[in-house]
């Protein structure tokens, strides 16, 4: 008893010190990204020469972030939550370096790859969160989660607004100074990938499969009297080959059929990976066209109304994406909060109940700039309700042997949502307007919203029998 009660504070404390780590990495890490966002566009269009060309960085990373999900929890899965957030922001360093380079030698392709870099970037960023529950307790894994989602906040906000300092950084490094901000932005990834390899020890994946060893052994021979011989989660037998000389695409695809396998086993992770998909898609989808909906609705009809209300248009379309952003991630303590309290089935029907109040505001209030704002503001608040909620009722639904294939599976399937949101969005606002883009969105909501419902409703029942 005195032995476990050792091995319960060791925990809290590595988990408390995990949560801290992983909190102040994202603040650092949240940099490249930031900054890539902000002037991407600017670089496309000047290197490629073609404004046609102004979206492949964020279409990049995108896809950069959702290719490199499976293979970054397959590394973790095998060797750690240290190696798959190192690797990743490690990539994202050195595409930091590329983008500082695409803009010395004016070549495009470099910007690409560079971006690409920057997702991958992305997806370590993104499965930082599940990094912070592999310790925690179960009436903490939404507070837990949302504090490093919340660190995320400071990079986001600080990132746009180092284009200015960055400048003067690129000017004092006889560089151009548009590559000033690439510079700061290679340095934060730097500490943040030195503060993980040198800090996230012991790895809390890791530990958490030893803990759970441990009891079930001890579980095994009091039950028995005789120790346990079944090879704990992440184990092998003895004398059978280690699982990490598998290479590295095998080991990325048998990661993608455990991780499928397992959210059909659960109805619980079958609804967790549509509540964070689906928020995702709807999220992205609506942000990526509102902007443009902003500048038709500012500038107005006219040939000359765009050149007079420019610099509103601008001022209008900033402040906007800036509330939303604010809403997407300045509230995730109370999100985890609710997670916790509330529940997780609870809190990912008040997600979608957010989203789908969001659509409905900005939708039908599509002619006022005010109403729009707020709509977005709604729809990030949905967001961060969702996807807190849905990624720690992942965390649980699942076995740990498939834990990290399935959170793994779940990002790639977020990423490929978002990327098709932003995608399908310029279609559907073309033919069925911003209104119609908001109504497709709110149907996409009901029906998760439904499902959850019914879900909890299976479920209330199942327990009482």
């Amino acid at each position: 008893m005195a032995r476990t009660l050792v091995m319960d504070q060791g925990a809290r404390q590595v988990q408390r010190r995990t949560v801290l780590l992983l909190s102040v990495a994202q603040v650092f890490g949240g940099l490249g990204t930031g900054s890539t966002v902000s002037i991407g566009s600017i670089l496309a269009v000047e290197l490629s020469g073609s404004s046609a060309w102004a979206g492949s960085v964020a279409t990049v990373m995108t896809l950069g972030a959702a290719a490199a999900a499976l293979p970054l929890a397959s590394l973790a899965e095998r060797r750690g939550r240290r190696a798959g957030q190192v690797a990743g922001l490690s990539a994202a360093l050195a595409g930091a370096v590329l983008m500082v380079l695409a803009v010395v030698t004016g070549l495009f392709v470099l910007l690409v790859v560079g971006s690409a870099g920057i997702g991958i970037g992305t997806a370590a960023t993104l499965q930082a969160r599940f990094a912070a529950v592999d310790l925690a307790a179960p009436e903490h894994r939404g507070r837990a989660l949302s504090t490093v989602v919340w660190a995320v906040t400071v990079g986001a906000v600080a990132g746009p607004n180092l284009i200015q300092p960055g400048t003067a950084v690129g000017t004092a490094l006889g560089l151009p100074p548009i590559a000033g901000p690439f510079v700061i932005s290679g340095a934060g990834l730097l500490i943040a990938s030195v503060l993980l390899f040198a800090g996230l020890r012991p790895d809390p994946l890791l530990l958490a499969r030893r803990l759970a060893a441990a009891n079930n052994a001890a579980t095994a021979e009091r039950g028995s009297g005789a120790p346990s011989t079944t090879p704990a989660a992440g184990t092998t037998p003895e004398g059978a080959p280690p699982a990490r000389t598998q290479p590295a695409a095998a080991a990325a695809r048998g990661s993608l059929d455990r991780g499928l396998r397992a959210i059909r086993s659960s109805r619980m992770a079958l609804l967790a990976v549509a509540g964070v998909v689906a928020a995702h898609a709807v999220m992205v989808g609506v942000m990526s066209m509102t902007p443009l909906h902003l500048q038709h609705l500012v500038e107005g009809p006219g040939p000359h109304a765009g050149h007079i209300a420019e610099g509103d248009v601008l001022v209008i379309i900033g402040f906007t994406i800036s509330l939303h952003i604010a809403g997407m991630f300045a509230l995730s303590p109370v999100m985890g909060w609710l997670t916790d309290r509330a529940g997780r089935i609870e809190t990912i029907m008040i997600g979608f109940a957010l989203l789908i109040a969001a659509v409905a505001v900005a939708g039908f209030g599509q002619a006022s700039t005010g109403a729009v704002a707020a709509g977005l503001v709604l729809l990030g608040m949905g967001w961060s309700a969702a996807t807190i909620s849905g990624s720690t009722l992942l965390a649980e639904s699942v076995g740990q042997d498939a834990r990290v294939a399935v959170q793994g599976v779940s990002d790639m399937l977020m990423g490929a949502a978002g990327a098709l949101g932003g995608a399908v969005s310029g279609l559907v606002l073309g033919f069925a307007g911003y209104l119609g883009l908001n109504l497709l969105g709110g149907t996409i909501g009901a029906a998760v919203l439904a499902a959850a419902v019914v879900t909890r409703t299976s479920h209330r029942r199942s327990a009482a029998a």
